[in-house]
């Protein structure tokens, strides 16, 4: 390598500089992005050949222009970031040199090639300190400071500046192994001794130009980050809080400020932080000034310190008793943040800074032991309680006319603005506890009863909010108030959906204190079969219907007939009202529902209620096929599948010791078919005649079986009487045209009913037809199957998990599928290749109990090795290296004799299975992979290693990062 530049080289170098200038071009100012992206991947290409450590100084020659220039900067800095081992030891100091040169001249013009020549120059300090370069900060200040080569004073004060500060960035971004990066955080850290003097003094001085105060804010930013002791900052901190008022450096100064104190190892110098809390409160005044102007930058920037200072170091400002009133002006300042008027996120974004505050402040007080956290309590429970009423107002709606004149954006951030609001007052409540709940009752109580002063539909549906936040997730079953808070939702005049919103999400979240009182449905059902009419309800009415009818199924018989028919009116479910998912939740809250009943009333339901679905998919069947129709197809089997989903009847006897109902609920299960069954014998035949009109269009397909998928989910062995014939279906469609979902069906019926004497036949004669049908796919190509061929390997796993007997099967080609799963095992598709791994696990323990297994494993074993070993070498990607290092776990496992032979055959041609590895080195992954025949996870960091040095990445940064 040569980075000197006598005449010689530099016939080379504008020979390379050259060479580039056209790719720099494309890459610039060529309009064509088909172009830009062929130049950018020969440029990246370029940057890390041998070639740019000529051609890399020639393009920061000063008649270039500054994108040229830019690019060999980059060259460089990727140069000596990333391939360091590449430049010999005697050449550092001259490439030192060079660069200091290059910085000075840069140091008046372009700011963008100056930043990379300085990450470069910081990056050369980082692989040689501290043995190389001991003094690397003080020698960077010395040569800044020397005067000469025509350039002027603030020029190198700024270059020196912006050097110190990508050096600690530079750090941070580094892959270096953890024990290097560990002596390079020391060495900088005794490198802040020569950083902070010259930080205050450019600061303090009152000539220093604005810019130059501004680099150093920027500097002490970056520092701070290497976590320098807070009390060997705490000077300069000091002096950001004076540099606040210059409306130029505010935004560097708060970013230095909340850095410094946030840094882990901070809260040990309790002294500075002491310091630091009447300087934080200093800043309130100039807090009230940016809200009443409506400057959002400077409150958001002055509530950041503040939330900084408090959620860092509660504990330890807490601790502090003889501080405590400072403390607590503080938490006032940070809620005064939080209650920051206006509506976020229009009128303000500082509010939700503050959330997480309030969970710190609660975790640490509650960490106390009893003693203390009762004089705490005493403190901080009236702060929360107060914190409730402000997050409320916050949570509130604008009026009608400004919410709707938000943007969709604004609405959709203050959606998640009041869920954050909900998670908090989740949280609030395992401090005031039930005592909380009573408050916003005696509150909505006040507003809901006061006939002389009316209030907003906004404050209402807050306060509601706040119940709802809390039963979402809290237990309220034990809650003297929640009688009356029903009592009080009848009173509410719903004029808006907002609040209407609200209120069903409200009665969904007490759906399990309505199971414990069943004798409050009365009251609740009409609001919410009401509100299933209306279109803006549609998602929280049938989310709260669907609550309703799983929670309280077992009290819900009296009602079953109106429920049914509300939901059955023909526009409720045919997507006039609702959207697909919202008709798909309704049916799953049916299936709930109907799941409580007698047989004999279930069938009567399901007759009324899918029987217009099923005429209407009747004329679709006959219809000719078209993107109409499919639509329509396809939800009403959408429909089917998610009734099926939850209705079950087996689970009346598992749940009838928990159950308020009455026995006759839950009386013993007659005999016969299962209801589901009933009804999907009587619709196969109008399915099939579906299928054989939709068989080439996969969802449609994709659509049917699910059906049945979700229905042998749900009813387990009550779906027999259906395998047979649903088998010969599968069978039917899979022969005609291959589907991916046909063998997922056929893997859950593997899963459940193989084992079954009376049902293996079928099963049997299915799973060879499906496997016949796709080994003939590999034979045509199945390069453009992935999904079934991913499909296909899962299937392969399941039956030799479930059932190994079938590939005892005379009609089964076990050798062929074994040469299936080889050639899936090179397929790009991450998840085929994992599937395909599976079936190589779950197919080597069988040698031992399968005769044909065995003597496939015995003749092409080998063959599955040279494909996991040429995976291993840099055939597949690194991701997927743990599934390949299972194969060999249970290659080792169950052939041992025959994989020490394999190995040996196959790692002894030459350049196999990579040509970066030496003899010794695969004769050492030999040895430890053979003696690794117990601990799987030793198993994957070998292949790990070995592929890393099969790919030529052993020892960079990117494997410091991928063993990690």
């Amino acid at each position: 390598m040569a980075i000197s530049a006598d005449r010689a080289t530099k016939r080379i170098e504008l020979m390379k500089c050259h060479s580039c200038l056209p790719g720099l071009h494309q890459l610039y100012y060529d309009p064509n992005i088909e172009n830009k992206n062929l130049a950018q991947k020969w440029l990246m290409q370029a940057q890390v050949s041998p070639q740019a450590w000529q051609f890399c100084w020639a393009l920061l020659s000063p008649d270039k222009v500054p994108e040229i220039q830019y690019f060999g900067a980059s060259a460089l800095h990727t140069k000596i970031s990333r391939y360091w081992s590449d430049i010999p030891s005697d050449q550092y100091e001259t490439l030192k040199t060079q660069l200091f040169s290059q910085i000075a001249c840069f140091s008046s013009g372009s700011k963008m090639v100056l930043t990379r020549l300085c990450v470069a120059l910081a990056s050369l300090a980082l692989n040689t300190m501290p043995e190389v370069w001991p003094g690397a900060v003080p020698e960077m200040v010395r040569v800044f400071q020397e005067e000469g080569g025509g350039v002027d004073g603030r020029a190198r004060c700024l270059a020196l500046l912006e050097l110190l500060t990508v050096l600690p960035e530079e750090f941070q971004t580094s892959r270096m192994p953890q024990y290097r990066k560990g002596q390079v955080r020391g060495a900088l850290g005794r490198e802040w001794g020569s950083v902070c003097p010259l930080l205050q003094q450019l600061l303090r001085q009152g000539d220093s130009p604005g810019a130059v105060k501004s680099r150093v804010l920027r500097c002490l930013s970056s520092w701070v980050l290497l976590d320098v002791p807070l009390s060997e900052s705490e000077g300069l901190v000091e002096d950001c809080f004076t540099a606040l008022p210059d409306p130029e450096l505010f935004d560097t100064a708060v970013e230095a400020i909340v850095n410094a104190i946030s840094q882990p190892d901070s809260q040990r110098y309790v002294n500075t932080l002491l310091k630091l809390v009447p300087q934080v409160l200093s800043l309130q005044e100039q807090l009230r000034e940016a809200v009443q102007n409506g400057d959002m930058e400077t409150s958001h920037g002055i509530c950041r310190i503040a939330v900084a200072l408090g959620e860092n170091h509660s504990r330890a400002l807490l601790e502090q008793v003889e501080h405590w009133q400072g403390f607590l002006a503080l938490v006032n300042m940070i809620m005064f943040c939080t209650g920051i008027p206006g509506h976020y996120p229009v009128n303000e974004t500082t509010s939700s800074l503050t959330l997480t505050f309030w969970y710190t402040l609660q975790d640490d007080i509650m960490s106390f032991d009893c003693e203390r956290q009762a004089v705490y309590l005493q403190v901080y429970r009236p702060v929360y309680f107060q914190l409730v009423d402000v997050l409320l107002h916050k949570a509130q709606f604008p009026s009608d006319q400004e919410y709707a004149s938000w943007s969709s954006d604004e609405k959709e951030q203050f959606r998640i603005y009041r869920v954050d609001i909900s998670d908090t007052l989740m949280y609030v409540y395992e401090m005031l506890g039930a005592e909380l709940l009573s408050n916003l009752y005696e509150k909505l109580g006040r507003i809901l009863t006061n006939t002389e002063q009316a209030s907003s539909w906004q404050h209402t549906e807050a306060l509601l909010y706040g119940f709802q936040s809390i039963a979402e997730t809290i237990d309220v079953n034990y809650s003297d108030v929640i009688p009356g808070l029903i009592g009080l939702l009848l009173r509410i005049n719903i004029n808006n959906v907002q609040l209407a919103d609200t209120v069903m999400f409200t009665i969904g979240a007490l759906a399990e204190w309505l199971a414990d009182h069943p004798v409050m449905l009365s009251s609740v059902l009409p609001l919410v079969l009401q509100a299933l009419g209306n279109p803006d309800l549609s998602i929280s009415s049938v989310s709260t219907l669907k609550k309703i009818c799983r929670e309280c199924k077992y009290d819900l018989p009296p009602y079953a007939s109106n429920i049914v028919a509300v939901s059955r009116v023909r526009e409720v479910l045919s997507k006039q009202i609702h959207k697909t998912s919202q008709c798909m939740w309704l049916m799953q809250a049916l299936g709930f529902l109907l799941s409580a009943l007698h047989v004999e009333e279930i069938l009567r339901n399901l007759h009324s209620l899918i029987t217009p679905y099923i005429q209407q998919l009747e004329k679709l069947a006959d219809e000719t096929p078209n993107p109409s129709n499919k639509l329509a197809i396809i939800h009403i089997l959408g429909l089917l599948s998610n009734l099926f989903t939850t209705l079950d009847i087996s689970k009346q006897e598992d749940e009838s010791g928990e159950s308020t109902a009455p026995p006759v609920k839950t009386a013993p299960l007659p005999p016969g078919p299962n209801p589901v069954v009933v009804v999907l014998q009587q619709v196969f035949a109008l399915i099939q005649t579906v299928l054989s009109k939709w068989l080439n269009d996969s969802q449609v397909v994709e659509a049917v079986c699910a059906i049945f998928e979700k229905s042998v989910k749900t009813l387990l062995h009550d779906f027999a009487p259906m395998v047979s014939q649903l088998s010969e279906m599968l069978g039917q469609m899979y022969s005609t045209i291959p589907q991916a979902s046909a063998l997922d069906l056929t893997r859950q019926m593997v899963h459940i009913f193989a084992r079954e004497t009376d049902h293996f036949p079928p099963i049997k004669a299915l799973f060879d037809l499906v496997t016949s049908v796709t080994l003939s796919i590999f034979q045509q190509g199945p390069r453009d199957h992935p999904d079934i061929v991913d499909s296909f390997m899962q299937l392969q796993a399941q039956a030799l998990k479930r059932k190994p007997d079938l590939f005892l099967s005379e009609s089964l080609d076990v050798k062929a599928v074994f040469h299936c799963g080889l050639l899936s095992l090179k397929f790009p598709e991450a998840p085929t290749v994992k599937s395909t791994c599976l079936f190589f696990t779950e197919l080597l323990p069988r040698c031992s109990d399968v005769p044909p297994v065995a003597r496939v494993v015995q003749e092409n074993g080998k063959l599955l090795l040279q494909a996991v070993l040429e995976a291993i070498g840099g055939g597949s990607s690194r991701s997927l290296m743990e599934q390949f290092a299972e194969v060999l776990f249970s290659l080792n496992k169950h052939c041992f004799p025959l994989l020490t032979v394999w190995l040996k055959e196959a790692l002894q041609a030459q350049g196999f299975p990579s040509t970066r590895v030496t003899t010794e080195q695969k004769d050492t992954f030999t040895q430890q992979i053979l003696r690794e025949r117990v601990n799987k996870r030793r198993m994957k960091d070998i292949v790990k290693e070995f592929t890393l040095v099969c790919r030529g990445l052993h020892g960079t940064e990117y494997a410091a990062e991928y063993c990690l």
